[in-house]
């Protein structure tokens, strides 16, 4: 846990087959509401992962209609939002993007759906009927996911910009209009060399997190 980074640029050698099964092993094993275990996952190879980046770097780069199958934050504000800009201005800065700059904010945003060179991605989707329920479990399979990836020494970074275009993902998978996507997961092992995996995001204390009662 004290190790793990969101990766933001990866070497372009896969992960064994193997490797990804025992990740996918481990995380199986994650606590879900009445046992349902209600995340399926798509898991992505060489030409595969290729095919899937073309097509989720077109969407989003033409202006496509974003369709979103769980409601995005209403807004950040207070202690979220500066939290929030404060991630971004590390990345932006790590990757030589002046304050100000759009259009390098932009093209830094694209990265998200070129998979920052992943060679794999796990598209995690879930049941329709579970609703905020299957959502919740499926939050809990992807701490499991990439604590097992860290383990083995794969990189990872969950990926809530995949469901910006949650229609895309479905029909380029084949899914069923009853599955929802939750999240992706881009990972394989980091390019530690890479500027943009050299910063480290602040995490509040528990006395800012946590309170504790004894009467």
């Amino acid at each position: 846990m004290t190790t793990r980074f969101s990766c933001r640029a990866f070497l372009p050698e896969p992960v064994p087959r193997s490797t990804i099964e025992r990740i996918l092993a481990t995380a199986q094993k994650t606590a879900s509401g009445c046992n349902s275990q209600p995340w399926q996952v798509e898991i992505t190879f060489g030409r595969a992962t290729q095919r899937f980046r073309e097509v989720m770097y077109a969407a989003a780069s033409s202006g496509k209609q974003q369709v979103n199958d769980f409601p995005q934050p209403r807004e950040y504000r207070g202690v979220h939002l500066e939290r929030r800009r404060e991630s971004g201005f590390q990345l932006y800065n790590s990757v030589g993007v002046p304050r100000g700059d759009k259009e390098g904010y932009v093209r830094q945003s694209l990265q998200n759906f070129n998979f920052f060179g992943a060679p794999h991605v796990a598209i995690v989707h879930t049941d329709e009927a579970l609703g905020v329920y299957g959502g919740v479990d499926c939050g809990s399979y992807l701490t499991s996911f990439i604590l097992a990836a860290q383990a083995l020494g794969v990189a990872t970074i969950p990926q809530g910009a995949f469901t910006l275009h949650s229609d895309v993902v479905r029909a380029h998978f084949g899914l069923p209009d009853d599955r929802r996507v939750v999240y992706g997961i881009s990972f394989g092992y980091p390019d530690r060399a890479h500027k943009a995996n050299r910063f480290r995001t602040s995490r509040a204390s528990i006395g800012d997190a946590a309170r504790f009662h004894d009467e």
